[in-house]
């Protein structure tokens, strides 16, 4: 009887098909937006001056649903804004093939308002650099917080999520990816 092949790790994996494995159904993703959305309001002590910008794609439709929960719970709307950070990257040599968004900021703009800047993964904290960088050419706010969905760790630059819906260590070979129904067709969160 012939010996059996050997077959080093590395070659099982490139040849295994990728299986993304769910972490947050659309009842999770829901459940922690309510956790941030209170969240929000018991640091910010109301949702007076608070203005939510949604970095795109995913953070303005994850904006839009933590206002309507402030909404619901304070009765009032929250200003919301979009923020497109695509020339303030710091990657456009190695990948200028991106999309531009529009920026749209909320009537009243952002000066001496909280702004909460709102993605969906949080990952080396570059598009954060970025939308700072943004945010300091559109006006001067009191103050800036974050609000993610994903905090997945393997951080580049010093910075935090003030507000995470989920922290999800992960190897830098993994991929995270939020799909969300107004973006997508449905709501989920899967590591592949």
């Amino acid at each position: 009887m012939p010996a059996p092949e050997e077959v080093s790790p590395d070659a099982v994996s490139r040849r295994a098909p990728r299986t993304d494995r769910t972490v947050l159904d659309a009842r999770d993703i829901s459940r922690a937006l309510t956790r941030i959305s209170h969240e929000l309001l018991e640091r910010n002590k109301g949702a007076t001056d608070l203005v939510l910008l949604g970095l795109h794609t995913r953070g303005v439709p994850l904006a839009k649903r933590i206002a309507e929960k402030i909404a619901a719970v304070e009765g009032a709307p929250v200003a919301v804004g979009e923020l497109d950070v695509t020339m303030y990257r710091d990657d456009l040599r190695s990948q200028p093939t991106r999309r531009a968004h529009r920026t749209a900021l909320p009537p009243g703009g952002i000066d001496g308002k909280v702004v909460v800047l709102v993605d969906d993964v949080l990952f080396s904290g570059r598009t954060i650099r970025a939308a700072l960088d943004a945010l300091a050419d559109l006006g001067r706010p009191s103050a800036v917080r974050l609000a993610v969905l994903v905090d997945r760790g393997h951080r580049e630059l010093p910075i935090r999520a003030d507000h995470v819906g989920k922290n999800l260590p992960s190897a830098l070979a993994e991929r995270v990816s939020v799909r969300l129904s107004e973006v997508d067709g449905t709501d989920e969160v899967t590591i592949s």
